[in-house]
């Protein structure tokens, strides 16, 4: 088999390229180890910044969003038993963001790959990644039973962390960053309708909390719990207790509680890996880099990445010139280490570590009275959480 860009990966990274690609007269393949019911059905991350939503519907997969989802134009923050709202259109310019699940767009992008796209190959398991370093990178890969290859002028890897496609890339060639945090997020949906219109991030003393939803009908929570904790020895009514008292305020505001349908816990941590390219090969997504939830960057920041390959591999098309590809890594992390700062810096603003002092309690407190009193530290927020540019 032989293609323009072999793609790894099927999440809404891998599935967004294809279309891209596509758009612009490049073919693909896109190669994804799970089914698609897997695929489809996978939860992940909810906000999508304005750009994101941009692009999709530039690509022409945004109609069912903007028939589905849910344009938020502020989030709120808790702390001290008080709450501020921080309006994002006012302090950005108009900017938004959209509550619309992830696997929402990988089902629009599944859809319009397999009716007008190229291959798209589901339990397709790429095994490794060979030549990344010439110009004719091949990906060995099982499908069906047996193995093959897919013979490309370009590899994308958008297989998430634990894919081969990283694996490719020479360790001494490498450079790796990266924290893990002593705590995690035990998240829930419930099928209830959500206590507030936007998102509510709370910093409490007994922890972070976190206000979200998937849809009019259906909540998303999030409760900061110590690493390791495991999600079953919760009870449904201790985690709605343990909501009302970290989303506490000096108002009538009311949490409102629901059948608790999926629990889990999400590890937090930052990393990223250095390049993101080898030869023909690019790193896009989760395979790069990871941040804590916090920020709501994860799902963006890989809509980044392959956006900037497909400009650039286009631009490479009309003129000859691969000076794009060649600073794909470098213009790609630009916008990845901001997103870092931004993630890390949500994410110590709003969490108690286990080992906080009084001097720790304060300081936090402190930022967020900044936030709540001075127009040019909410800006940065919301600039933030709107999104940095592409490119």
């Amino acid at each position: 088999m032989r293609t323009t860009v072999g793609i790894i990966g099927a999440g809404p990274a891998g599935l967004l390229l294809a279309r891209l690609l596509h758009n612009a007269g490049i073919d693909s393949v896109v190669l994804e180890s799970r089914d698609r019911a897997y695929v489809e059905r996978r939860q992940r991350a909810g906000i999508l910044e304005q750009g994101t939503a941009d692009v999709l519907r530039a690509a022409g997969a945004g109609e069912r969003m903007d028939r589905e989802g849910l344009r938020h134009d502020g989030i709120e923050l808790r702390f001290d038993r008080r709450r501020h709202r921080i309006d994002f259109p006012a302090l950005t310019g108009g900017r938004s963001v959209m509550v619309y699940a992830q696997t929402e767009v990988c089902k629009d992008l599944i859809a319009l790959q397999l009716r007008e796209g190229g291959p798209l190959l589901f339990e397709a398991e790429a095994l490794a990644v060979e030549d990344a370093g010439t110009d004719a990178p091949r990906v060995r890969f099982r499908h069906e039973g047996r193995e093959d290859v897919l013979e490309c002028e370009y590899v994308v890897g958008c297989d998430g962390f634990w894919g081969v496609s990283r694996q490719a890339i020479p360790a001494a060639l490498t450079r790796v960053f990266e924290r893990t945090y002593p705590f995690g997020w035990l998240g829930i949906l419930a099928d209830v309708p959500p206590s507030h219109d936007e998102l509510v991030y709370a910093r409490h003393d007994r922890g972070f909390a976190l206000l979200s939803m998937r849809s009019p009908a259906v909540s998303r929570l999030y409760l900061q719990v110590p690493d390791g904790t495991d999600a079953e020895a919760w009870s449904d009514e201790q985690i709605w207790d343990e909501l009302e008292r970290r989303f506490e305020t000096a108002d009538d505001w009311r949490l409102e509680r629901g059948p608790i349908t999926q629990k889990s816990v999400t590890p937090m941590r930052s990393y990223v890996h250095e390049p993101m390219r080898h030869g023909r090969l690019f790193l896009a997504g989760d395979a790069a880099h990871i941040v804590p939830p916090t920020g709501a960057k994860g799902l963006n920041l890989a809509v980044g990445d392959v956006v900037t390959f497909a400009r650039a591999l286009a631009h490479e098309k009309e003129t000859g010139s691969p000076e794009l590809l060649d600073a794909y890594s470098q213009t790609c992390l630009r916008r990845v280490w901001q997103a870092e700062r931004f993630s890390y810096d949500m994410t110590t603003l709003l969490h108690r570590t286990p080992d906080a002092s009084p001097f720790d309690d304060r300081l936090q407190l402190a930022r967020l009275e900044r936030i709540a009193s001075s127009r040019a530290a909410e800006t940065d927020l919301a600039e933030g959480y709107t999104g940095f540019p592409f490119g």
